[in-house]
């Protein structure tokens, strides 16, 4: 999910401040640190929990109603 967030931003389908885009980030860095906590890989779990935290920060920061739209 954070592969496709990033390549959909890269090809200008969804802009890096849409709450699309915010969502996909903290759902595939929980998903990741998720899946490394279940094989005990304790650095990444670090590594994909501060990555969430500052998804889901950025997520409800974005104001309700932005257009998705690349600019």
């Amino acid at each position: 999910m954070l592969l496709i967030a990033f390549l959909l931003n890269l090809y200008k389908k969804i802009p890096a401040n849409s709450r699309t885009y915010c969502f996909m980030n903290f759902a595939g860095a929980a998903l990741c640190g998720f899946s490394s906590y279940l094989i005990s890989f304790y650095p990444f779990v670090v590594l994909e929990s501060i990555w969430a935290g500052f998804a889901l920060v950025s997520f409800f920061k974005v104001p309700r109603g932005t257009s998705e739209k690349v600019q």
